[in-house]
């Protein structure tokens, strides 16, 4: 039988002076995904592992994935393009499990700054306009996988070599879109089971993502209306933007000034 929060769990949580930020951050990175297809973990891990830490980051966003996956694949299930997803998938699954390791025994102020570091690197590399523009054999793509795995692991931010290697695709933005969100919630669903097993998933963490997580689906629903109404170029820019500023903001440079 699997424990749940009781109300007293969610009480606690909800007067933790953190919360409000907790609320904030989960709106702004659903409204982007939902805008752009990618970008929420971009945007969540490094503010949330600013207020809370990367464990609480990691384990708080995975779980909230998984509910928002099964809200949202349905929609764009024939649009995606499962020839590329599920070999990608598989690698980073495997991989993730020796990800988790890193967030279980690394130190968290070390994480954080790779995690803002990883951020900003991101953007630049999407900003300049580079993309990996070579065949998509299952050789690359696997190793694209192996990567995204071991990051996603360690502070569930698979996206980024995802995100360079689809990009780069010939293929319409809205397959694009659609792949990104049925990988995400075939990983998300995996590593929600290895976080249980490796005890990363405990009752507060649980009510804290039970809390947000229905204010993610939302934002992310007004963003998927908004993605009707730009043009691919504005889309992906406008995400770019927020990406690099959660990544500054998040930096612990900040923390004297802001804790």
């Amino acid at each position: 039988m699997i424990d749940l929060p009781l109300a007293q769990t969610f009480l606690t949580v909800i007067a933790d002076p953190r919360f409000p930020f907790a609320v904030a951050i989960s709106i702004l990175a659903g409204a982007v995904r939902g805008f752009s297809g990618f970008g929420s973990a971009l945007i969540f891990i490094p503010l949330m592992s600013a207020v809370y830490g990367p464990q609480v980051a990691a384990a708080t966003f995975v779980t909230i994935d998984l509910a928002v996956g099964a809200f949202f694949v349905p929609r764009v299930w024939r649009d995606a393009d499962f020839r590329q997803i599920l070999p990608l998938a598989a690698a980073a699954i495997t991989a993730a499990q020796f990800g988790t390791l890193i967030l279980l025994y690394a130190e968290p102020g070390t994480l954080r700054w790779g995690i803002s570091a990883l951020v900003a690197i991101v953007v630049l590399v999407l900003a300049s306009g580079w993309r990996y523009h070579g065949r998509p054999v299952l050789a690359v793509t696997i190793c694209v996988g192996l990567l995204a795995g071991l990051l996603g692991g360690a502070v569930q931010m698979s996206g980024p070599p995802i995100i360079i290697y689809w990009l780069g695709s010939v293929a319409a933005a809205s397959v694009v879109r659609a792949n990104f969100i049925v990988y995400f919630s075939i990983f998300s669903a995996a590593s929600v089971l290895t976080y249980a097993l490796r005890g990363l998933l405990p009752l507060h963490i649980l009510a804290l993502a039970a809390l947000i997580g229905p204010l993610q689906i939302a934002s992310m629903a007004l963003g998927a209306r908004l993605f009707h109404l730009a043009s691919e170029k504005t889309y992906r820019r406008v995400a770019y933007v927020i990406v690099a500023a959660s990544a500054v903001v998040s930096m612990p440079l900040w923390d004297a000034w802001l804790r």
